[in-house]
């Protein structure tokens, strides 16, 4: 057996494998023993007719096709060997030449993992963005603590203002036509939350219950649906009943109610530090994306579509889940926001390749700096794993998890040993 092979863009191998007609007769008469018990030729035995007659009949290529399928199963494994390639699919077969009495020669193209020329990846340059706790934040989550306590009240007199919960139905046409899902019965609108397109909810200021009005709203240009995009809509609007909210003062005992704390500052350090936190988390992260994206950035790489595709899928799988925790499935999803599977994918291709792209580098670093996962690292990774998960016994569970993803754990805490050194030898600019 003879094999040439030739690398194509995109990290394309196409191999060009040549077979000597000996072998190639043996997997046809593999196939005329499966087949040719199966052919009725009139006047002969079922299984019986001679082989003669049959290639009259059928023509010489009657079983070339699992021929063709018994000498790729045996020859391809073989061809993969002899330049040690791993591939990522199954191969595209064309066939170049075939014959009884000849040589077989066909054609392989399959994607394989890219090689990783590694440019330089210590002491680059990042920038670092620093986030300072301001006194508006505090008082924002504060804000936000008090609407979740406020009380609701019927609002019998006077008229929707600003921050009332206007009860009401409305039926939304547009150029005299209903469109579908612009009708609402009983639907609780909090007047100022932005709930509804342009000045909808301003338009409803000083109406008193029971009285109707003709809404006139732009949608937005890209709001997402072909039928509403800039369309001007006009709705019909009742207002049945009316709430108000009534805010608890931010004071010492509304520091009681809503947290462990006895004062209104002790709250307000514990929201400050809780932020602080937060933006210090957020820093980092941010940091460090900078700097793989910085690493990244030295390495041209093609990515092959099918890593590209299997990266997407686990991406879908991800999104189907948390919106599972949501109580959606995933067709619900593409249905509120107007989307189908394809742009979706099409919406996650680019981050997903970046994905992919940013593991083979990693990957390779690790490989060459030799960065390795102990058991303990693995132990403590797993232990991790099992507090996400709000378990009680942390030790069995860890246990548990270190013995069926041992694979996994390993390559995360790999990864980021490998993350944390590019970050400790990244130069920091503002």
């Amino acid at each position: 057996m003879i094999v040439k092979m030739e690398k194509l863009e995109k990290n394309i191998v196409k191999l060009e494998i040549t077979v000597e007609a000996k072998r190639f007769n043996e997997s046809l008469k593999k196939s005329s023993a499966k087949n040719s018990k199966t052919i009725n030729i009139p006047g002969f035995r079922k299984g019986k007719a001679p082989m003669s007659i049959i290639k009259k009949m059928y023509g010489e290529g009657v079983f070339f096709e699992d021929a063709i399928n018994f000498c790729c199963d045996d020859t391809y494994p073989e061809a993969l060997k002899e330049y040690d390639i791993s591939p990522l699919d199954y191969p595209k077969i064309d066939i170049i030449e075939i014959g009884e009495g000849k040589d077989f020669v066909y054609t392989a193209s399959v994607a394989v993992i890219p090689e990783v020329k590694l440019g330089e990846y210590k002491g680059l340059e990042a920038k670092k963005t620093e986030y300072n706790v301001t006194d508006d934040e505090i008082e924002n989550q504060l804000k936000g603590m008090q609407e979740k306590n406020a009380r609701i009240e019927e609002k019998v007199d006077g008229t929707v203002a600003m921050g009332d919960i206007a009860v009401i139905d409305f039926k939304g046409f547009i150029d005299e036509v209903a469109f579908e899902g612009g009708e609402g019965k009983d639907f609780e609108l909090e007047i100022g939350s932005g709930s509804f397109i342009d000045t909808f909810e301003q338009q409803l200021v000083e109406l008193k219950a029971g009285e109707s009005k003709e809404v006139k709203v732009n949608f937005p240009e890209a709001y997402g649906r072909e039928d509403l995009n800039g369309k001007l809509a006009t709705f019909n609007v009742t207002v049945k009943s009316m709430k108000k909210k009534e805010l608890p003062a931010i004071d010492d005992e509304f520091a009681k109610d809503v947290s462990e704390f006895d004062t209104l500052e002790e709250l307000r350090n514990d929201i400050k530090a809780n932020l602080e936190k937060s933006s210090k988390d957020r820093e980092v992260k941010e940091f460090e994306e900078a700097v793989i994206d910085a690493v990244c950035s030295n390495v041209p790489m093609d990515i092959p579509e099918v890593m590209i595709k299997r990266e997407t899928d686990v991406m879908l799988k991800d999104l189907e889940t948390k919106l599972k925790y949501q109580g959606l499935e995933l067709e619900q999803y593409y249905q509120y926001t107007n989307n189908t599977e394809e742009k979706v994918r099409e919406f996650m291709k680019e981050a997903a390749e970046k994905r992919v792209k940013t593991d083979l580098i990693i990957t390779e670093i690790a490989k060459i700096e030799k960065v390795e996962a102990t058991e303990e690292e693995m132990l403590a990774k797993a232990k991790q794993v099992a507090a996400q998960y709000g378990e009680k016994d942390i030790d069995k569970t860890a246990d548990l998890i270190l013995k069926a993803q041992k694979q996994y754990l390993k390559i995360d805490v790999v990864n980021e040993k490998v993350i944390k050194m590019l970050v400790d030898s990244a130069k920091v600019i503002a």
